[in-house]
């Protein structure tokens, strides 16, 4: 049997809290989350952007910045729109998705940016 790495996560440390796939991973480099972007424009899902507290991060809700991007095929664009929701939030936590139109669900989640945690 293989040796599984334990990810020490509590919820009274805010740090060490995981989300979504990819936050088990080193931290994204810029080009890597172009890529992902990439990758949800080319599925044809629309981007969506969502930020919130780090305290609160491990509730159902985020608060939406501006409405889904749909339609938008600009990778720039929409990166830009990260940008903005984090430079508005710098402490929160931004995340994109990806909207699914035909199965009406999020075929992808990943935090681009993590908030400060105390």
């Amino acid at each position: 049997m293989s040796d599984m790495q334990d990810y020490k996560s509590s919820l009274s440390e805010a740090s060490s809290r995981k989300f979504e796939t990819f936050s088990y991973l080193p931290a994204m480099t810029a080009e890597q989350t172009r890529v992902q972007i990439e990758y949800v424009v080319s599925k044809g899902w629309n981007p969506g952007i969502e930020h919130t507290e780090p305290e609160n991060a491990m509730s159902n809700y985020w608060y939406m910045w501006k409405l889904p991007m749909f339609g938008e095929t600009d990778v720039d664009a929409i990166l830009a729109e990260i940008e903005n929701c984090h430079k508005a939030h710098p402490d929160n936590h931004v995340r994109l998705l990806g909207f699914d139109n035909f199965k009406q669900s999020a075929g992808a989640s990943m935090v681009i940016y993590r908030g400060k945690t105390v």
